[in-house]
């Protein structure tokens, strides 16, 4: 089952676990009882340095407000061709476009 994460604003985030798609926006806080809104997070993020994670969830922050702008499509470097199949007799009789 699922756990989903409610934040109340005097007592931070609590979790709790419903079935999946169950859980409503908003739920009575654990602590006070008072509203907390649903919270989405990352779920089951535990391997990687935790600085890392903060700068990548700091950066996903920035871009709901500020998104970074493009001017252009990046490059891939090098052109990469797809690897044609030679034809086999059968195919070879086909008519070509």
């Amino acid at each position: 089952m699922p756990v989903y994460e409610y934040r109340c604003e005097q007592h931070g985030v609590s979790e709790i676990t419903r079935p999946l798609g169950m859980a409503p926006k908003s739920a009575p806080c654990l602590v006070c009882g008072s509203e907390a809104s649903r919270v989405f997070s990352v779920g089951m993020v535990r391997t990687g340095s935790r600085t890392a994670l903060l700068a990548a969830m700091d950066r996903a922050e920035k871009s709901r407000h500020e998104p970074d702008v493009v001017t252009s499509v990046p490059s891939t470097g090098a052109k990469r061709r797809t690897p044609v199949l030679p034809l086999t007799p059968a195919l070879r009789r086909l008519p070509r476009p």
